[in-house]
């Protein structure tokens, strides 16, 4: 283990149930990476310096009661949509927020499971943009090379784990904000089913678009944190049953029937898949496939599931604007999403959720035939930065 790169989840938390190092040791470690990265990858909002050290000196008189759980004393971060009790929850926009009263029940969760909360980090406003970018804190940029954007709108979590300042996070995702920045900075992200990790205070996220999901270095690593962020509050209005991600993680999967697809959803606009994107996912097809799996080319039958998507999310871009305390500070792209989302907020948007049950059954169908639907996160190779002003950039609060 070494002080200038946090190691893995489970090999943290196991260092810490067997003493070799202690909660507040992690703890000043994480935050001096932190502080020291800050000005070169802007991937925090929120740094909890006292607030860290104090929960990582009471997970370590745990410790040395004798009391274990699964993450008892490793640091972890969220992504700054998630409410942290006393901080304010800003979700990538300028403007003087108030401290929330109370934790989200997934980072409840996370703190029952023993986690040590270091920070929130940056996310683009509202999540609308696979980049992590705005006025209210600056550009937040790729730990592999900077001169380009890790993604978004996860793009502040996706760059502290890939750093290493952090072991894993917690971002979350309606068209891609975890798995856009997990394949652009080389992490492992998951988007669960809807209500796997609770998103209240609200029973469901941009009209059941968005969930939270883990980023982390390896598979077993993200399974770990699924399993202890998921779970429900009673006012959830989506609870699927339990299940055990990290069983999954470490089973033998056997052969798979894997599913190829290079086809691109309904998005209005042209498109074509980039031939550097294109190669190097038919390279992961033809390497299966000489593991003993096997691989076809196919395709979930979309249709035009984008006019579904759109309502939804710029009515759930007009719902947040309302609680922004000054909307005019807002980039003019999210005040005009949210003047569309207020146009579409009616019966438009009840046809989209009418639409849902459809949908489901004919992309599902593609698993009546296949185990695996393997498939581009992006059309394209992440792009560089587009750097805001330095006066633009605000250094993170710290507490």
């Amino acid at each position: 283990m070494t002080a200038d790169r946090s190691p893995g989840l489970a090999e943290t938390a196991r260092v810490l149930a067997e003493g070799q190092v202690t909660a507040r040791e992690l703890t000043e470690r994480a935050l001096a990476r932190i502080e020291a990265a800050q000005p070169r990858l802007n991937a925090f909002r929120v740094v909890r310096a006292e607030a860290a050290t104090a929960e990582a000196e009471a997970a370590d008189r745990e410790l040395a009661a004798g009391k274990r759980l699964p993450l008892l004393g490793v640091p972890v971060a969220v992504k700054d949509d998630t409410d942290v009790a006393g901080e304010p929850t800003a979700f990538g926009c300028p403007g003087d927020f108030p401290p929330k009263a109370e934790d989200a029940e997934a980072v409840r969760r996370l703190r029952a499971a023993g986690a040590v909360i270091v920070g929130k980090t940056n996310t683009c406003e509202l999540g609308q943009w696979p980049f992590t970018e705005g006025p209210a804190f600056g550009d937040t940029r790729n730990p592999w090379h900077t001169g380009h954007t890790p993604g978004g709108s996860s793009g502040g979590s996706a760059a502290a784990v890939a750093a290493g300042l952090v072991p894993a996070a917690l971002g979350s995702d309606g068209a891609g904000s975890v798995r856009i920045p997990a394949a652009w900075t080389h992490l492992v992200g998951i988007k669960p089913q809807r209500g796997r990790i609770s998103t209240w205070p609200w029973p469901e996220a941009f009209n059941g678009i968005t969930v939270n999901g883990p980023l982390a270095r390896t598979v077993a690593d993200a399974a770990l944190l699924l399993d202890v962020a998921s779970g429900n509050h009673a006012d959830d209005l989506h609870k699927p049953p339990a299940i055990r991600a990290a069983d999954a993680a470490t089973r033998e999967p056997g052969r798979l029937r894997v599913a190829l697809s290079l086809g691109m959803p309904f998005t209005a606009t042209p498109k074509r898949l980039h031939p550097l994107v294109r190669g190097k996912v038919v390279a992961l097809a033809e390497r299966l496939a000489a593991l003993g799996h096997d691989v076809a080319e196919a395709d979930p039958r979309y249709g035009q599931i984008g006019l579904a998507f759109v309502p939804r999310a710029t009515a759930g871009v007009a719902d947040w604007v309302r609680r922004v305390p000054d909307p005019s500070l807002l980039d003019p792209r999210t005040r005009e999403a949210a003047r569309l989302g207020r146009l579409l907020g009616g019966a438009p948007l009840r046809l989209s959720r009418r639409a849902e049950a459809t949908l489901h059954r004919r992309v599902g169908a593609v698993f009546d035939t296949y185990d695996v639907v393997l498939a581009p996160t992006t059309a394209t190779p992440p792009r560089p930065s587009a750097p805001w002003p330095r006066s633009a950039a605000g250094a993170p609060t710290r507490r």
